[in-house]
């Protein structure tokens, strides 16, 4: 039987673990997420990601008693609420009042058929979470850090040939993979909701909660075809392209450059397009470099100054940069800016899974070209360059 203090060290080895949190909290709406090991006697953080200030983190305890996951432990069942004011059987509940929190998820996390802990979030304010979709994708994350717990312990008792690193790779991978088809059917039902709601007569209340839905629909679709793009990346499939000579290159740019225009109506985005832009490629994912890019840098860049993209053919090669003024990138931040679950800078709250410029690159890739970047504090650009010929 593990320590707890093992158990604790076991979790901060497995790197995956931060993006799950990230994205249970980006997913969920909720500011506070945790791995926690949790016994009859003790409530242990093993992982933190905490947008609230509640204070804890790693390795930091609470009375078990006077948590929820205590209960989870006895019954071996999830807790789910929405809105604890609302909920008949935890609105007289000691421990929401005692640590502040409305909304809560717990969901065991169970290695070898023992109980070892849970993953929960909460939050001060409401947030639905009693759907099948969210329940259904922390139930999945918990599973797969129970399998990840039980290979790190054969790896430690040198049974590691039972799971190599790569087929825990790629048992990753495929369970991202799985998770964001299983994710995409009941997100089209909500966005054609939405969209149903907004053909009936609404008042400005309702109306706005219905955009609020659909602004949501977007985020997590966003958010699911870029984990799809890096477990098919990880996976060894590479991106698929189907590279083919496209006149209409240009007008599919200029429809990037529209979307984003009427998404930050605030913000100016200037495009200066060549003309003849019909090399050979994959204009559709060409598009969505550029929109990657494109969001890079409305995010980054300095609110007042506009974002410029330009696309020409030159000298026998297709370019398209997109660049912005603001903050230079930091020095420490360039090694990694093109790897998986990297950002360009660390900003609090910062949205997104860090894999826009990943995919990027990876598109660039698979055109046979590259993606290259400068920035000081006159300009960041990305460049993106490919040869004309298939």
């Amino acid at each position: 039987m593990n320590s707890i203090d093992e158990d604790v060290a076991t979790i901060s080895r497995i790197d995956l673990i931060p993006k799950i949190l990230d994205v249970v909290c980006q997913s969920t709406g909720m500011g506070f997420a945790a791995v926690a090991r949790v016994t009859q006697d003790r409530w242990v953080a093993c992982a933190v990601r905490d947008e609230i200030e509640f204070g804890l983190k790693a390795g930091g305890e609470l009375e078990v008693s006077t948590t929820i996951c205590d209960a989870i432990r006895a019954s071996g069942e999830p807790v789910v609420i929405d809105h604890v004011a609302q909920d008949a059987a935890y609105r007289d509940h000691p421990t929401p009042k005692l640590y502040g929190f409305q909304s809560y998820i717990s969901v065991p996390i169970i290695r070898r058929g023992e109980f070892f802990g849970t993953l929960c979030a909460i939050d001060p304010r409401p947030n639905i979470l009693s759907t099948p979709q969210t329940l259904g994708m922390v139930e999945l994350f918990a599973e797969l850090i129970a399998r990840h717990l039980e290979a790190e312990e054969r790896w430690a008792h040198s049974e590691a040939a039972l799971l190599s690193a790569h087929e825990g790779a790629e048992l990753r991978d495929q369970f991202i993979a799985v998770l964001g088809h299983d994710l995409r059917n009941p997100l089209a039902s909500i966005d054609g909701g939405a969209r149903l709601l907004l053909k009936t007569p609404l008042d400005d209340k309702a109306a706005n909660l219905v955009g609020m839905m659909q602004n949501s629909v977007r985020r997590m679709a966003g958010l699911i075809d870029d984990v799809l793009d890096f477990a098919r990346g990880r996976l060894g499939g590479g991106f698929d392209i189907e590279r083919r000579s496209d006149p209409a290159l240009g007008d599919t740019l200029e429809q990037v450059v529209a979307e984003l225009r009427v998404a930050q109506p605030d913000r100016v985005i200037l495009a200066e397009l060549g003309p003849d832009l019909c090399g050979a490629c994959d204009s559709r994912r060409v598009a969505q470099l550029a929109s990657n890019l494109l969001a890079n840098a409305l995010t980054h860049g300095a609110p007042g100054e506009p974002i410029r993209l330009i696309a020409r053919n030159h000298q026998g090669d297709f370019e398209l940069s997109v660049s912005n003024r603001g903050e230079p990138i930091p020095a420490e931040a360039m090694d990694r800016l093109f790897q998986p679950f990297s950002r360009a800078s660390v900003r609090p709250n910062q949205q997104g899974l860090g894999l826009g410029l990943y995919i990027a690159s990876e598109i660039a890739r698979a055109h046979g070209g590259f993606l290259a970047v400068t920035s000081d504090a006159t300009e960041t650009r990305f460049t993106f360059t490919m040869p004309l010929g298939a």
